[in-house]
């Protein structure tokens, strides 16, 4: 967010994002991006996993099998035939609503992380997408294929990804990322309900908001303007609208969101409020898109919760959190 006399996020122009925008954004479903400084060393940071290959695997004519219970693998071969992939993607979501259903009703998602089952299927739906964002041909082919509940969630995230990835900017120069865990899924869940019933914002729109700036939490290093916070406040907008509170902190941080929404048009008018919040109609579409999706299912916020990092360098995405 900018500083309130230059306006949302602190640049002139859309496109240009600090390191945590960057890092949260780019290629994981969004890609708001920054100057060539301002993202992701071409290694995975220290304490991160290994990076992930450059695109997802795409292997013409296979299907990455799922034996009994067993999760794909986090490289796991993305097909690139359509039918194959839409019969993955499928297969992949039929999964995942079943074992989020499960975490939800035995695993407690107020506390701790998710199993190692969503955690993986959530990760290969997330892949599988990144790869339809950068093959529109591939990607029409495979809408086709998909019952239609089904192709319409898709199109939402391949075209919200698409659209950021289009802001983004590769970058070569190493940069220190600070990632850690999100907080605990239902933690998240209940602050969300708590802003909206405050301000009147939508929670599946913050929850959304959340999901661009840093991956619900996961990112916390400042942007190269000073943005802070799981929210992305720039000093100005924190003093004006931060009522005093932490901006570092998850539920300060998401309160002060909701007022400076509601203050910029929400809920009578999101796209305003949005487009007030990060001045780039990719990131307002992005957005909704994102919401409205949680607003169809509930399964798909534990879905999302569970979509990772992903930095764009001159050499490839890499994933700097998960398995």
């Amino acid at each position: 967010m900018k500083d309130l006399h230059a306006g949302p996020r602190g640049r002139a122009t859309p496109g240009r994002r600090g390191a945590a925008l960057v890092a949260a954004l780019a290629l994981s479903v969004t890609g708001c991006a920054g100057p060539p400084d301002s993202a992701a060393p071409d290694t995975a940071a220290p304490g991160t996993n290994a990076p992930d290959t450059a695109t997802p695997a795409a292997v013409p004519g296979t299907r990455q099998p799922f034996p009994g219970e067993k999760a794909p693998a986090p490289d796991a071969a993305i097909p690139a035939d359509p039918a194959r992939l839409a019969d993955d993607i499928e297969d992949t979501d039929a999964r995942l609503r079943r074992e989020i259903d499960d975490w939800r009703r035995a695993g407690n998602p107020a506390r701790g992380e998710a199993p190692e089952p969503v955690v993986l299927l959530a990760l290969h739906e997330q892949r599988a997408y990144r790869y339809l964002a950068r093959n529109p041909a591939i990607a029409s082919r495979t809408y086709a294929r998909l019952p239609k509940d089904l192709a319409g969630k898709a199109r939402d995230d391949v075209t919200a990804i698409r659209g950021l990835i289009s802001l983004a900017r590769p970058v070569s120069g190493p940069v220190t990322m600070r990632v850690e865990a999100p907080e605990p899924a239902d933690v998240l869940l209940a602050d969300f309900r708590r802003a909206e019933r405050r301000f009147g914002v939508e929670w599946e729109v913050l929850a959304a908001v959340m999901f661009v700036e840093t991956k619900f939490g996961r990112v916390r290093s400042p942007s190269y303007t000073g943005a802070k916070g799981p929210m992305q406040f720039m000093p100005g907008t924190w003093r004006a609208y931060g009522m005093g509170g932490d901006v570092e902190d998850t539920r300060d941080a998401l309160l002060a969101a909701a007022n400076y929404l509601h203050a910029s048009g929400a809920p009578r008018d999101y796209r305003r409020a949005l487009y007030a919040y990060n001045h780039s109609q990719a990131y307002v579409d992005a957005v909704l898109r994102h919401a409205g999706q949680m607003k169809r299912d509930i399964r798909n916020y534990y879905a999302y919760y569970n979509w990772q990092v992903y930095v764009i360098t001159t050499k490839g995405e890499r994933r700097l959190t998960g398995p």
